[in-house]
């Protein structure tokens, strides 16, 4: 896709509505100005919110990505990735340019009511380097500095064990070893997991593939210790994204659960 879409879906407030639905396309070198907006400052993406400044900010677009400006003198923009584990970025006052990474975006600003007035970007694709393995000319080859294997059956408890961060369940808990194994119960590579063996796929994980703490301190587990590891292990393979929302697909499916899906202008 060439350039952006800008999508400000319809919001209603007090029961009636406040506005339509809006789409914008933007090529590169293009901008759009959004706020409440006003005779003196004319706005392209105006957002009915008394808290909302006239000239709320900008959205300029390069060939790659785009950027956001917040003119407010007072107030933060959050710029969220729907699609990640919950990633998002803070864009501060006065911030001129900030580059978004997301190829989705969120962009939410402060309002008077119960929830941020929010608007929605579509960016190109990202582009990747072709996977020739050309860093050979250079010398050794480079390794991998996390090696899993997604057909083990650490991996399942690796994927059971991020499921709550990558639905966006909970930004804190994470599960326990009995939530584990009733977890993956309908698996058929896991109808007879034993609470030891999770207990045991983890600690694997945390010692020898992730390499999380110190070498020396590696030993019987205390229950706090075992959850500190069970966090750090979880918060780093969601930072490095070695474990995504399409891994999901391998655990058993949740009663009730509808595969999730986003409308697109």
């Amino acid at each position: 896709m060439s350039g952006i879409v800008v999508h400000l879906p319809p919001r209603s407030g007090g029961g009636e509505p406040c506005g339509g639905p809006m789409t914008l396309r933007l090529g590169p070198g293009e901008t759009a100005r959004f706020g409440r907006g006003s005779a003196g400052a004319p706005v392209e993406l105006r957002l009915e919110d008394a808290a909302i400044s006239r000239l709320a900010g900008e959205i300029r677009v390069t060939d790659d990505h785009w950027q956001l400006s917040n003119h407010s003198t007072s107030q933060s923009y959050l710029v969220e990735n729907p699609e990640g584990a919950g990633e998002y970025l803070r864009v501060p006052p006065r911030r001129a340019g900030a580059p978004i990474p997301f190829e989705f975006s969120r962009v939410l600003l402060p309002a008077r009511g119960n929830t941020a007035v929010a608007f929605h970007v579509f960016a190109p694709d990202h582009v990747y380097l072709p996977g020739d393995g050309s860093d050979g000319q250079w010398g050794s080859r480079t390794v991998a500095a996390y090696s899993l294997d997604e057909t083990s059956l650490y991996f399942l408890v690796l994927v059971a064990l991020c499921e709550p961060r990558l639905r966006d369940e909970s930004s804190v808990a994470v599960p326990t070893t009995p939530q584990i194994v009733e977890r993956l119960r309908d698996h058929d590579a896991c109808r007879h997991l034993t609470a030891r063996a999770v207990s045991s796929h983890i600690d694997y994980l945390a010692d020898e593939k992730m390499r999380i703490g110190d070498p020396a301190e590696r030993g019987p587990r205390t229950g706090a210790r075992r959850n500190g590891k069970r966090e750090a292990l979880v918060g780093l393979v969601l930072r490095f994204w070695l474990v995504r929302e399409e891994h999901l697909a391998l655990l058993p499916r949740r009663a009730g659960a509808a595969p999730r899906e986003w409308n697109t202008p």
